[in-house]
């Protein structure tokens, strides 16, 4: 009879290693909005409901504090109509496609792929004054509001998905 001069592995040890290696592996990263799908093709019928006049307004503004720092207004909000195409584009530039706060750096190195020919024409600004801001005329649909925010060196961009409906003002604020 031989006598191994390896102690054996506790029972316990063995259920340790596994739960952890189970831990890591829910970790592991997947491409940016969930599943591996095809990117949404850009079509400028879409967007068509986006360019018709409207009775529904945007009012916000920005109060966005991180780390005791309240940031404030660096330019201009921009206005996105909701569509598959730019779904797709938000979520991946932003993580997410309700709400986002992300550094700009962040954002600019995400990479959304080529943008539509026409996706600019569908695009809306309007200037951030005082930490306010308002897009009128608008359709009743749902939008992404985006705004870039700045404290000393840093800068933030906020998303938000807004719904517009019945023709009526909404009152958002970014970072709130």
């Amino acid at each position: 009879m031989t006598t191994s001069s390896r102690s054996p592995v506790p029972f316990k040890s063995l259920i340790a290693v596994a739960i952890g290696g189970l831990a890591l592996s829910a970790c592991a990263t997947t491409p940016m909005g969930g599943a591996a799908v095809g990117p949404a093709v850009f079509n400028a019928d879409d967007f068509a409901w986006s360019a018709r006049a409207g009775q529904a307004s945007i009012e916000g503004r920005v109060a966005f504090v991180q780390d005791g720092r309240a940031f404030q207004c660096a330019g201009n909000v921009g206005l996105i109509p909701d569509t598959r195409y730019t779904r797709a584009r938000i979520d991946r530039l932003y993580g997410a496609s309700d709400r986002a706060a992300v550094p700009a750096a962040v954002v600019r190195a995400r990479s959304a792929g080529e943008q539509g020919a026409d996706y600019r024409s569908f695009e809306r600004a309007e200037p951030c004054a005082e930490g306010g801001f308002r897009f009128s005329n608008l359709p009743d649909g749902s939008w992404f509001l985006i705004a870039p925010v700045k404290a000393d060196d840093d800068v933030m961009v906020l998303m938000r998905r807004v719904q517009t409906r019945g023709g009526r003002a909404v009152n958002v604020t970014l970072g709130g």
